[in-house]
């Protein structure tokens, strides 16, 4: 069980759930969030007279109450943190904090999209702006769009450590590799290293399958405190430790582009945990693009600043092999509906339950998973949250 200051409450997580996912076209965001929500209690057991706190961002003018409008909740905490990708990870370390402190008892984490029908539909275009005031206004007028700063950064760590384009490549090839045992996942065809390479160019040096899908869907976690765990329908997920960082907004004030805000979450999170990376049996990572993959990997530490190139190299990263990585394929492969950090938080716990089916990760003599590390990345590499989260 996770250990907690003398006085404080331990926290577990004990229902995770996604609504449906991939191509939905007939269904709100506000349903997708309803749906998820619904499935995430029903995996806990527990009633929904229970929550009473709800983390919520992405959705309307007053994400939280307007969620919790529509679910019929009435919380009495509140998160509506959005920091992009990270924002699950860093409102689940914010929720876990208030159950631990007894400010919230059941805290639920609910997100959906429909980002992929709206574009469709006419509804949004494909550019994203993150406007053109404050810092940004010093980028936007030179056409500095979000996939060219990663891009940019991946320039980066190529010319600083030699890294190839083939070892990014291998990222995408291995999260198809786990996405063709995920029946959910959008895209499960088998790829390879040339047919990554001689794709449509996107942003230099990212070609198409270097870049992660649009889709729709959403999911829910929910954490509770330890006295309601003997009510849960699942065995708990316990959160052993967490960290948050924020790194930048202007690329001009980012001092490495080849060092990301998770070399500081994910020391907080596993010293907090305390555990090492060594010690963690599979790894859910944002990979918006291939590069992010590679550099989480360096700074959560699982190998030395500059070596990832050749850490992904043998199918390190499939469901059988060293450090499974984004288990269900990952945002590359099986669905990136926006802010997709809540998706991570979902695989890890099913992981960590016995309940990923084909894709399921197994130690030797076939024994379930004990650890496992969810670290997400919001914007361009400017905020980052990490959790690690144990069997019980």
């Amino acid at each position: 069980m996770a250990q907690r200051p003398r006085g404080q409450r331990a926290v577990a997580v004990v229902g995770v759930a996604l609504s449906e996912c991939g191509r939905v076209d007939d269904a709100t965001a506000y349903a997708l969030h309803a749906q998820a929500a619904r499935r995430a209690l029903a995996d806990s057991g527990l009633d929904r007279a229970v929550v009473d706190g709800l983390a919520s961002a992405g959705l309307g003018t007053l994400a939280p109450v307007e969620v919790a409008e529509y679910l019929g909740l009435r919380p009495t905490w509140v998160d509506s943190t959005a920091v992009g990708g990270s924002t699950w990870e860093v409102m689940a370390a914010h929720a876990a904090d208030a159950i631990a402190a007894g400010h919230a008892n059941a805290v639920l984490l609910v997100y959906g999209s429909t980002a992929r029908a709206d574009l469709k539909a006419g509804r949004r275009t494909a550019n994203l702006s993150f406007g053109a005031g404050g810092p940004l206004q010093f980028e936007v007028p030179y056409g500095h769009t979000l996939i060219s700063k990663y891009a940019m950064a991946a320039r980066r760590h190529m010319h600083e450590y030699g890294t190839t384009l083939e070892q990014l490549a291998e990222v995408a090839v291995q999260a198809r590799s786990n996405a063709a045992r995920n029946p959910d996942a959008m895209y499960r065809a088998p790829i390879t290293v040339d047919e990554v390479l001689s794709g449509p160019m996107i942003a230099d040096p990212f070609t198409k399958l270097h870049c992660c899908l649009r889709s729709d869907g959403g999911g829910a976690v929910l954490l509770a405190a330890e006295e309601y765990v003997t009510d849960c329908a699942k065995p708990p997920v316990w959160v052993l430790g967490s960290g948050t960082s924020v790194s930048h907004t202007s690329m001009a004030q980012w001092p490495d582009f080849t060092v990301s805000p998770a070399a500081v979450s994910g020391r907080l999170a596993f010293e907090r945990a305390g555990v090492t990376p060594a010690e963690i049996d599979l790894a859910e990572i944002y990979d918006a693009f291939t590069y992010m993959t590679l550099v989480t990997l360096e700074d959560l530490g699982f190998c030395a600043k500059g070596e990832g190139g050749a850490f992904v190299a043998d199918g390190r990263l499939t469901v059988d092999g060293a450090l499974p990585v984004n288990t269900d394929g990952g945002g590359l492969s099986a669905c990136h509906p926006g802010m997709r950090g809540l998706f991570l938080l979902v695989e890890a716990v099913r992981q960590l339950r016995g309940e990923a089916g084909e894709r399921q990760v197994r130690k030797a003599g076939g024994r379930l998973p004990e650890l496992a590390v969810a670290s997400g990345t919001g914007g361009w590499f400017c905020s980052s949250g990490t959790m690690v989260l144990g069997r019980g």
